[in-house]
């Protein structure tokens, strides 16, 4: 029994330590001021620190999210939101355990949880597998994506009943 509670403990200590490390060198792509709106619904994303995203185009542009559902629809679609020829190149959000920055395009997303982003369903990021896992079995998840694997078609399933009026951009 001793056994047994030293690698489990050993094991949960292993966990942190990969999700802290994963994460550790991430810098946000811009400074969070408070004034920052998510680039699809408009929401002031400072309100949401957890759920904050961050995509840089390739002019240099940075957009905000409320959440990487936010992001994954601005990724989908950059030209409805006013990205105009510039294209997505780095994508950034939060481990939800750990709460550091993570690349967008290294994490796993959770689909299908009972954890609620500030629009309701949400992908919700790991920089970890076991920490997606463990997650997924906590939080009654469907799936654990891999971004490859994020589709607009996914994405807009999850909006349904949740979209806020938002200003697209000629």
């Amino acid at each position: 029994m001793k056994l047994f509670r030293y690698i489990l403990v050993v094991s949960a200590l292993l966990f942190v330590a990969e999700s802290i490390s994963a994460a550790d060198d991430v810098e946000p792509l811009a400074p969070v001021t408070g004034t920052e709106r998510c680039a699809v619904c408009g929401m002031f994303v400072a309100k949401y620190p957890a759920w904050i995203s961050q995509l840089k185009l390739n002019d240099s542009q940075v957009m905000m999210f409320d959440g990487p559902k936010d992001m994954f629809v601005f990724y989908f679609s950059p030209k409805m939101y006013g990205a105009g020829d510039a294209a997505p190149e780095h994508l950034l959000v939060k481990d939800y355990y750990t709460r550091k920055w993570i690349s967008g395009r290294e994490a796993l997303y959770v689909t299908g949880s009972d954890v609620f982003g500030p629009m309701g369903h949400e992908l919700v990021p790991f920089a970890s597998r076991e920490a997606a896992e463990n997650f997924l079995k906590d939080h009654h998840g469907k799936n654990i994506l891999a971004f490859e694997e994020v589709t607009d078609e996914i994405v807009q399933a999850m909006r349904m009943g949740h979209k806020m009026k938002h200003k697209m951009k000629k």
